[in-house]
C-alpha cells in the first residue's frame, strides 16, 4: 500500500529531546492547573469573597476548554501543529496573569473561561504532534512517556498548590505559569519544525463553530446546574432543548461546510465510534476513585485531609506507570486491542474492590483497590489516541486526537454531577434508616455499584474495536515510496 502524504524529514536524537521537552513543559502548565486550583480555592474564596460562586471557576474552564479541544485540533489540521500550539501557550500565559490580578469573583470566573482555550489546546496538541512525528508504533512510546505527565501533576499539584498559596499566596499560583510557558514557547519556537501542510483548504466552518459552541454550553451549564441543586428545572430544561436545537443544527452546518470542524465521516468509522465511548467510560471511573476514595478516608475513616491526599500517590502513581509501560508494550508488539480488553478487566476489579467497602476497611486495603483502579485508569490514557490515529490520514490527525480528549471531559463532565445526584440521592433516604457514618458508605458503594456497570459495557464495547496492527519504522521516509499502513482520505487501505 502506498503512502497517501509525504512525511517529515525525521529530526535528529537531539531535536527529538528537545521536542519532548517542550511538550512536555507545555503540557505539564496546563495539567497542573487542574490539580492546584483545588487545594487554591478556598484562599480565592476569602480573599474574593462569593462562596456561592465556588463551583464557577472550574465551570468556566471546562465549558471552554473542551469546546476549544475540538475548534483548535481541527484549525490544527488547516494551519498547522506549531503555530496552533504556541498561540495555546500564549493564551494560557496571559489570562494566567489576567487571573492572578482578578479582584473579584466575577472577574476570575471570566478570565477563567479565557485560560481555559489555551488549556484546551495544550491538553491536546502535544499528543497531536506525537502522531505527526513518530510512526504509529513509537507513538505508543512517546504518548506514554507524555501521558506520564498527568500523573505527577496529580501528585505534586495539590501539594505545589498548598506550598504557594501559605508563602506567596494565592496570585502566585497563576503566575508561576508565566515563566514556564515562556520556557514552553521557547523550545518549542526553536526545536519543533513547521512541517509542510497535507493539502487542507484553509477555510473555517464559523456556523459549525457557532452551533457547536451553543449546544455543548447549555448542555454543559445544565448538567451543572441540576448537579448543584436549587435550580428551577424549567432552566434546566430549556438550557438541555437550546442544547438539542444547537445540535441539530450544528449537524447541518457540518453537512454543507468545506471544512467542518467535526467532520461527520468520523464517525462512519468504528474504530473511532468505540475509541470515543470507551474514553467517556475511562474518564467516568478514573474520577469515581479521584473524587470519592479520598471522601471515604475523611468522612467514613476519619483521616485527615492530609493523610486521605498521601493515600492517593499510590493510585496517581500506578497510573502514571501504567500509561508508560502500556505505550512501551504497543511499541513492542504493533498491537492494542488486547490491552483495551485488559484495562476494563483491571479496572472493573478496582471497582468491585471498592464497592466492597465499609466502615471496617483497613487504610492499606484502600490503598490496594485504589492501585488496581489506577493501573486500569492509566492504561486507559493513550489506548485510544493511538487507536485512532492509526484509523485515519495525517491531513485529520489533529482532530481525531482532539477527539478522544473532548469525550474523555465529557465523560467527565456529565459522570461527575450524575455521581454526586447518586450520592445526594441515597444519603437522603438512608439518613433516615440508619447513622450518617452508615449512610455515606451506602452512598459511596452505590456510586461504585454504577461504575461496575460501566465497566462491564466498556469491556463489552472493547471485544468490537477493530485493530489495525501498527507500522514501525516502514512509516514513509522523505523520499516516498514506502509501504505503511495508513488509510487514505476516506479510511480505506
Amino acid at each position: 500500500m502506498t503512502a497517501n502524504y509525504e512525511n517529515h524529514p525525521p529530526l535528529g536524537k537531539k531535536k527529538l529531546i528537545m521536542v519532548m521537552g517542550g511538550l512536555m513543559v507545555g503540557l505539564l502548565v496546563a495539567a497542573f492547573d487542574y490539580s492546584i486550583m483545588g487545594t487554591t480555592m478556598p484562599q480565592i474564596i476569602n480573599s474574593l469573597q462569593g462562596m456561592e460562586y465556588y463551583a464557577w471557576p472550574f465551570t468556566a474552564y471546562m465549558l471552554t476548554s473542551t469546546i476549544s479541544l475540538i475548534l483548535f485540533g481541527k484549525l490544527s489540521d488547516i494551519y498547522g501543529r506549531k503555530h496552533v500550539l504556541i498561540l495555546g501557550i500564549i493564551i494560557f500565559i496571559v489570562t494566567s496573569v489576567l487571573c492572578g490580578f482578578s479582584t473579584s469573583m466575577l472577574q476570575l470566573i471570566i478570565f477563567r473561561g479565557l485560560q481555559g482555550i489555551g488549556g484546551g489546546i495544550l491538553l491536546s496538541l502535544p499528543f497531536t504532534v506525537i502522531g505527526e512525528i513518530f510512526s504509529p508504533r513509537e507513538r505508543a512510546k512517546y504518548m506514554g512517556i507524555l501521558g506520564s505527565v498527568f500523573g505527577v501533576a496529580d501528585v505534586l499539584g495539590p501539594i505545589l498548590g498548598g506550598v504557594i498559596t501559605d508563602t506567596w499566596g494565592w496570585r502566585w499560583v497563576f503566575f508561576v505559569n508565566v515563566p514556564i510557558g515562556i520556557m514552553a514557547v521557547t523550545i518549542i519556537l526553536y526545536s519543533l519544525p513547521n512541517f509542510k501542510l497535507p493539502d487542507v483548504k484553509k477555510v473555517i466552518d464559523y456556523g459549525g463553530i457557532v452551533t457547536f459552541t451553543l449546544a455543548l454550553s447549555a448542555l454543559i451549564l445544565a448538567l451543572t446546574l441540576a448537579g448543584e441543586g436549587g435550580y428551577s428545572w424549567n432552566l434546566i430544561a430549556g438550557l438541555i432543548l437550546l442544547s438539542g436545537v444547537s445540535f441539530t443544527l450544528f449537524v447541518w452546518a457540518e453537512k454543507k461546510a468545506v471544512e467542518p470542524i467535526l467532520p461527520l465521516h468520523l464517525f462512519k468509522n468504528s474504530i473511532f465510534n468505540v475509541s470515543s465511548v470507551e474514553s467517556f467510560l475511562a474518564a467516568a471511573l478514573m474520577f469515581s476513585g479521584v473524587i470519592y476514595v479520598p471522601l471515604f478516608a475523611q468522612e467514613v475513616l476519619g483521616m485527615s485531609a492530609t493523610h486521605s491526599g498521601l493515600i492517593m500517590i499510590p493510585m496517581l502513581f500506578s497510573l502514571t506507570l501504567a500509561s508508560i509501560i502500556t505505550g512501551q508494550i504497543i511499541a513492542w508488539t504493533g498491537k492494542y486491542k488486547k490491552l483495551v480488553i485488559a484495562e476494563f478487566i483491571i479496572t472493573g476489579i478496582g471497582v468491585v474492590l471498592l464497592a466492597t467497602m465499609n466502615a471496617d476497611t483497613p487504610y492499606y486495603l484502600l490503598i490496594l483497590y485504589s492501585t488496581v483502579l489506577g493501573i486500569g485508569s492509566g492504561m486507559a490514557y493513550n489506548l485510544f489516541n493511538v487507536a485512532v490515529q492509526n484509523a485515519f490520514p495525517l491531513r485529520e490527525i489533529g482532530i481525531v486526537t482532539a477527539s478522544m480528549r473532548f469525550f474523555r471531559n465529557i465523560g467527565t463532565i456529565v459522570f461527575v454531577p450524575l455521581f454526586g445526584y447518586i450520592m445526594n440521592f441515597t444519603l437522603a433516604r438512608a439518613t433516615v434508616l440508619t447513622t450518617n457514618s452508615q449512610a455515606l458508605v451506602l452512598s459511596i458503594q452505590n456510586i461504585f455499584l454504577v461504575a461496575i456497570v460501566l465497566t462491564l459495557a466498556g469491556l463489552a464495547m472493547a471485544f468490537f474495536l477493530e485493530e489495525i496492527p501498527l507500522g514501525g519504522d516502514e512509516f514513509v521516509n522523505p523520499d516516498g515510496g514506502e509501504e505503511t499502513n495508513t488509510p487514505d482520505m476516506k479510511g480505506n487501505y
